[in-house]
């Protein structure tokens, strides 16, 4: 394991019961990455982000983060953004509360906070700029201020390593741009993140490194070299048009294709 890697996946393969997503996988990401992983519906995205994350173990293989083997890290030093549409917004707890929770995994359960946690949960939402709603229910908030919420909730154990599932969907173009743009900033203060998204031109536009997944890495790399007629054909199984514009990349989709 090179210490410059802080995911390795060598020869995994991984599924439900008698069900396999996919086969000697081999994948090694670096430390400090902001990476993107895109592919169809059904290709298996969701599936590699649970092996990451040690919440499905392989039915073979093994899975490193930082070195270590996922099974024994410690708790708090890989956090998880899950969909919106997963949450239930019904679920009667405020930002505050929300934010908290993400102080459970590196501690054993104490049912009310420390100050220095109190300060360091408003000093978190202060940056993600969701200060004056600490005391709102989560579902009086817009879908930019429910995002930044679940990512403030992932942020307050110190993670190295933050995976989000679809961080871009179910929300406005202005949102994800916004998200996209606070997840850059993370990324300068030394975090590693890994997002799965459909939105292959916020990718284009804002994340440094691409992984073109469909049970397989089909190709990885920056967006202007890897998204190509040919590789996202490829991907996706459907005709799309990559256009260069200078350091600027723009894919339409074809009438007929869906994601």
């Amino acid at each position: 394991m090179s210490p410059n890697h802080i995911i390795e996946l060598k020869d995994v393969s991984t599924g439900y019961k008698d069900n396999p997503v996919f086969t000697h996988l081999n994948l090694s990401l670096e430390q400090g990455l902001f990476a993107g992983i895109i592919g169809p519906t059904g290709s298996g995205k969701t599936t590699l982000l649970k092996t990451i994350l040690g919440t499905l173990k392989p039915h073979g293989g093994e899975v490193l983060i930082m070195g270590k083997p996922v099974s024994s890290l410690s708790r708090g030093s890989v956090s998880y953004v899950p969909q919106l549409e997963t949450v239930d917004w019904t679920f009667p707890v405020t930002v505050e509360q929300v934010i908290m929770m993400g102080l459970f995994t590196n501690r054993s359960y104490i049912p009310w906070p420390s100050r220095e946690e109190k300060t360091k949960v408003a000093e978190l939402a202060e940056k993600l700029g969701i200060s004056a709603y600490l005391n709102q229910h989560i579902r009086n908030l817009s879908g930019g201020q429910q995002q930044r919420t679940f990512l403030a909730r992932a942020l307050i154990s110190s993670p190295k390593l933050l995976v989000l599932d679809e961080p871009t969907s179910g929300v406005d173009i202005k949102t994800q741009h916004d998200v996209l743009h606070l997840l850059k900033h993370l990324n300068e203060d030394g975090i590693s993140i890994i997002i799965t998204t459909h939105d292959l031109n916020a990718v284009a536009a804002h994340l440094p490194w691409v992984i073109c997944f469909n049970k397989h890495v089909i190709a990885a790399g920056k967006p202007q070299e890897v998204f190509t007629s040919k590789t996202l054909s490829e991907t996706y199984g459907g005709d799309l048009d990559v256009i260069h514009h200078g350091s600027h990349v723009l894919i339409a989709h074809s009438h007929h294709h869906k994601h």
